[in-house]
């Protein structure tokens, strides 16, 4: 990965002192900062570092160079994601999930500029596509069971298959998300509440709408 001069490729030093994932946490976020401000290409293991409070040494005891650590922090990312859902799967209230994501998206204004940025440079990194790849076809996955169980309750329209609605609904949500950076202004709080409501109305069951599931 290309740094300030060249390979950004560090040695690491010796162990540093205090708590190792509150420090890597501490990374993560300077990071992500960096990335949110700078874009990814003019991001560097010297411009985390100095965000961080921190030496480029200490940066790279816990992430041998760039790539490493914006993996870290992809994971991380796809990490709360699945939290997110994970809290939701005893529950078919798609629209209580939509707006959990959403709160946690637009309560951090670094969230979508850097989930932005990862995805675009995913692009022209095979190993860092593979990973976006992985994690996205877990959230879609588990999106899958939650609008599966909604439709054998009936609360979500049965008469496309849930795994179509999720892809439908993961596009939707990237959309703005790679929207939000550029047009900030369209994303009110009242404005993501009324996009979360057409979403829902979206995917609910249309009056006279025949079960695919009953056999009616």
């Amino acid at each position: 990965m290309s740094g300030d001069a060249g390979t950004e490729q560090v040695v690491r030093r010796g162990r540093p002192t205090g708590d190792h994932e509150a420090k890597r946490a501490e990374l993560l976020k300077a990071a992500a900062s960096v990335i949110a401000r700078e874009g990814y290409a003019n991001a560097s293991l010297r411009k985390v570092a100095q965000r961080a409070g921190c030496t480029t040494g200490a940066v790279t005891y816990y992430f041998a160079n760039k790539e490493e650590l914006v993996t870290a922090l992809a994971e991380s990312r796809f990490d709360t994601y699945d939290a997110l859902l994970e809290a939701g799967l005893d529950r078919t209230d798609i629209k209580a999930s939509f707006e959990r994501w959403l709160a946690l998206t637009t309560g951090d204004d670094e969230f979508w500029p850097v989930m932005s940025q990862l995805l675009a440079h995913a692009r022209y990194e095979p190993a860092f596509a593979a990973l976006i790849e992985r994690r996205y076809a877990r959230y879609r996955e588990v999106h899958t069971s939650i609008l599966a169980a909604g439709q054998a309750q009936g609360t979500i329209r049965d008469d496309i298959p849930a795994d179509l609605l999720a892809d439908q609904l993961s596009a939707m949500g990237d959309g703005w998300m790679m929207m939000f950076p550029f047009e900030p202004e369209r994303f009110t709080p009242s404005r993501v509440q009324a996009l979360i409501d057409a979403a829902i109305t979206l995917i609910s069951p249309t009056p006279g709408n025949t079960s695919r599931t009953s056999g009616s």
